[in-house]
């Protein structure tokens, strides 16, 4: 097909589903893109995405008037049919939760023409066009990827029926050629997990896969011979007697608690042998059906790249050993997979498929390192420092700049990155990051528990120069978007004394954090494993020069990597959150625009009583 000569401007929302989302493609190019809760400073915001839609907006320089078309990511019709058909399928037993939602839907999700143009002020009177949801995650998948054609992939909990899918990619247009569908799930499957293993669920996933390396798999044959069949195939069939999620306000119930020897664990209990164990079960799970689902769509589809989104695409361990298993020659991920980047992918199918755009692939993908975010000027960083009258230094020359931040990462300073456009999705790749240095014992428990103030058994991430990636982990392909988990190489590898073994099998997780397993300790798990985000020099550009500069005076290239915020929080966006989020935390220095801030120079500031206030807005989940 040739291109497209028609000149676009399309505006992706995902909304009203855990993270509402807006995305600007204009012509054919990805302008901005941003979730609601970098704005609002609600996790998860699944309200209208009015800030983010704003800020796209004023990233464009363009006033809604100027806007062609408005997707949204999904069929909400097909969707209110999905929930009737269960209500009816499980009634009474859901009629209370029926009851909850069907009101929201009468008043808001059935007439998302008349909410969103509500929400754009009634200034915009053109198209609103509604993609499948899965179509949305298979357009974010394959139409910013590197490739001119690959098998697509998606896997989540559920859109409006399907659950996972299978489909192509040519030029300027997807198929999806199978499909699995609503209550068989494997996203809602970990999701129920999560649940039972007292995580809040579509939150908490990231956190069950954090903790399955310190359990073994002992249930995986009970998940099998009760919960779900996994054909040869890939595709499942769930036991719906053991869960409540399609007629209940919860994920699981007696019978599944009966299965694995007691009720969920609650939030505030200690966390067992029990969880453990389950925790690495469902990810053994997990693995098997990703990883026969992959080889269906390489059969299916008879293309040698895959591309990936949905949920249970940033299950990066999944996706370490779908690597390993060299079933595509190359793979590539959307950094922003959730329900946020189906606002993204939505304006892609548009702009590809409907209007014809033949574009030429970008080179290594079209996600712009996925900083679609909003950036400031030095003028704007100043003015917030100055609002909240603090001491600072401003060090214009780079070289001066970086050595100064590196020096002090070296001697185990924990430093908040504040650099250039935020991120799209749910890592920070080195703009909205805090860093660390990786060669301290110290280190993961001092991120955790002092700064991040969350479970001390979180495992945190590497930042390493591409060109160094070998000499650190086992892993031949790059992973810039954090999505990837690979194991350390053998010569970095630390021998254990009788004392570590010892402590590997306490049942008290923070001993097993606490062991030494290899030269960058910060960054290895329990396992020998780690999230890997390789850093190129174009690409990444300032972030890649602080940890050259970090290499220079340690001969380490590798720094921790973790999102800027505290549990609860998501990531800040404005230079006004960053300084917030320094001052309520043990961070020792705030590295801003071209600013460095010291933490043990704010004499101005009560830190004290400023903590505790911040942490008291936010639920810590």
């Amino acid at each position: 097909m040739k291109e497209s000569t028609k000149k676009s401007v399309i505006l992706g929302i995902s909304a009203f589903y855990h993270d509402s989302a807006a995305a600007l493609v204009i012509d054919g190019k990805i302008i901005a893109a941003a979730q609601e809760e970098r704005f609002s400073r609600v996790k998860h915001d699944e309200r209208f995405p009015s800030n983010a839609i704003k800020y796209c907006l004023n990233e464009a320089k363009i006033e809604i008037e100027a806007i062609d078309y408005i997707v949204f990511y999904e069929k909400p019709l097909l969707k209110f049919e999905r929930l009737l058909e269960t209500y009816i399928a499980f009634a009474p037993r859901g009629f209370r939760s029926f009851l909850k939602a069907m009101p929201i839907w009468l008043k808001q999700k059935l007439h998302l023409p008349r909410t969103i143009k509500k929400g754009l002020e009634k200034r915009f009177d053109k198209a609103i066009l509604f993609t499948g949801h899965h179509e949305s995650h298979a357009a974010s998948a394959f139409f910013p990827s590197p490739f001119d054609e690959a098998a697509i992939l998606t896997i989540d909990g559920v859109g409006e029926w399907d659950t996972a899918t299978i489909g192509i990619g040519e030029g300027n247009r997807i198929q999806i050629l199978k499909r699995l569908e609503f209550p068989h799930s494997l996203g809602l499957l970990y999701s129920a997990f999560t649940y039972f293993t007292g995580f809040r669920v579509n939150s908490g996933e990231y956190k069950l896969m954090g903790l399955a390396p310190y359990g073994k798999p002992t249930y995986v044959q009970a998940i099998k011979d009760h919960l779900v069949d996994i054909k040869d195939d890939g595709s499942i069939a769930m036991d719906m007697s053991y869960f409540n999620y399609c007629q209940g306000e919860t994920m699981t119930n007696d019978k599944f608690s009966s299965l694995f020897n007691g009720p969920p664990r609650q939030p505030e209990q200690t966390i067992t042998q029990r969880e453990l164990d389950l925790a690495a079960s469902i990810q053994a799970v997990t693995e098997e059906i990703v990883i026969k689902m992959a080889w269906t769509a390489k059969k299916v589809t008879g293309k040698s790249k895959l591309c990936l989104a949905g949920g249970v695409a940033l299950n990066c361990v999944a996706n370490g050993k779908l690597l390993k298993e060299r079933i595509f020659d190359d793979i590539w991920i959307q950094p922003a997979s959730g329900d946020a980047g189906g606002a993204l992918g939505a304006a892609l199918f548009v702009d590809r498929q409907l209007l014809g755009r033949d574009e030429q692939r970008a080179k290594p993908d079209a996600m712009q390192g996925s900083r679609l975010g909003p950036s400031f000027t030095s003028d704007a960083i100043s003015e917030a420092i100055a609002a909240f009258e603090l001491d600072y230094t401003q060090i214009d020359d780079d070289a001066e700049y970086f050595d100064k931040i590196a020096s002090a990462l070296a001697r185990n300073k924990v430093v908040g990155w504040f650099q250039g456009r935020m991120e799209y999705g749910p890592r920070a790749l080195g703009s909205r990051s805090i860093l660390g240095n990786p060669m301290s014992e110290e280190m993961q428990s001092k991120l955790n528990l002092k700064i991040k103030y969350r479970e001390s058994f979180r495992p945190f991430a590497p930042s390493v120069l591409v060109e160094d990636c070998d000499k650190y982990f086992q892993i031949d392909s790059e992973s810039p978007y954090m999505l990837v988990v690979s194991e350390t190489h053998p010569r970095i590898r630390k021998a254990l004394t009788d004392t570590d073994e010892q402590s590997l099998r306490s049942t008290n997780l923070i001993d097993r954090v606490n062991v030494p397993k290899s030269e960058i300790p910060a960054v290895t798990h329990v396992d020998q494993s780690a999230r890997i985000q390789t850093i190129d020099k174009q690409r990444d550009g300032s972030y890649y020069r602080l940890i050259e500069a970090f290499k220079a005076k340690t001969g380490c290239s590798v720094l921790v990597n973790t999102s800027f915020n505290i549990r609860g929080e998501p990531i800040v966006a404005t230079p006004e959150d960053a300084i917030r989020c320094f001052l309520a935390t043990e961070m020792d220095i705030l590295a801003i625009g071209r600013f460095i801030l010291s933490k043990e120079r704010q004499s101005n500031v009560d830190l004290a009583t400023f903590a505790e206030e911040y942490k008291a807005q936010f639920a810590l989940d």
